[in-house]
């Protein structure tokens, strides 16, 4: 049966606009190999040595407290407000004591202060109530507690515990991550899965901190410090500022 001019047109036209969504979807990033999961460690490793959580805090109780805090806000203004907080109320048993007024004063420059005041203060209660007052080693037992999500959890665990649980993908592990193909995930959640198939265990901890590091100095969200960076020969992001 003959193909009428119409039929033609409409098969010509769902053709091109096939043609072009394929051509608009990006190509997926080129898979690292171990070799260069391998070097971009070892650059990472000589650059920041002694990089560390750089959040302030004591015990596992105020590292919780001060991850909570940290959400939308910078470490640096976190570390200005956990001192007196921290006097105030230095543990768990002592923070349940307090009332939402008082959180929300002390907290207030650090944003969203009022929805952190009710994580910090039900986290208390479920520490206290739950816990025996201790901070809970496992995944399982953290999340369970407000204001401590996966990431919250991890970051625990790894600095205070020094177990890697997870990796921790704050907007700068998110971005570097993406650059340099390691991952290529939309979400943080689907980034760490990515990361936690191409690093091997025993980085998964450090590895976030020094990316933290590199993403504050030299690895910016805009215009980032390429002729600096000592990744430059293993990166090849669309976002380098130039190319050697």
């Amino acid at each position: 049966m003959p193909v009428s001019k119409t039929s033609a047109r409409k098969t010509s036209a769902a053709k091109q606009v096939k043609a072009k969504a394929s051509q608009s979807v990006p190509p997926a990033p080129r898979r690292s190999s171990e070799a260069r999961v391998a070097a971009i460690l070892k650059a990472l490793d000589e650059t920041y040595p002694e990089a560390e959580c750089a959040l302030d805090h004591r015990t596992p109780w105020e590292l919780l407290v001060a991850t909570i805090l940290s959400a939308q806000c910078t470490d640096v203004r976190v570390n200005m407000v956990t001192p007196e907080l921290f006097r105030r109320f230095p543990t768990p048993a002592a923070m349940t004591k307090a009332t939402l007024p008082d959180l929300e004063s002390l907290i207030r420059t650090t944003g969203f202060f009022r929805n952190k005041a009710k994580s910090i203060l039900g986290a208390a209660k479920k520490i206290t109530e739950d816990f025996g007052g201790k901070v809970p080693e496992t995944l399982a037992e953290l999340i369970t507690i407000p204001g401590a999500a996966r990431k919250t959890a991890s970051v625990v665990l790894g600095v205070s515990f020094g177990k890697a649980e997870g990796v921790v993908v704050d907007t700068h592990v998110f971005r570097i991550a993406r650059r340099l193909e390691l991952a290529k995930g939309d979400t943080p959640q689907e980034v760490e899965q990515e990361l936690m198939e191409v690093l091997p265990h025993d980085h998964w901890i450090r590895f976030s901190h020094q990316v933290i590091h590199h993403g504050r100095k030299i690895c910016v969200a805009r215009n980032p410090k390429c002729r600096e960076c000592p990744l430059e020969t293993l990166c090849r992001s669309k976002d380098k500022t130039w190319t050697s």
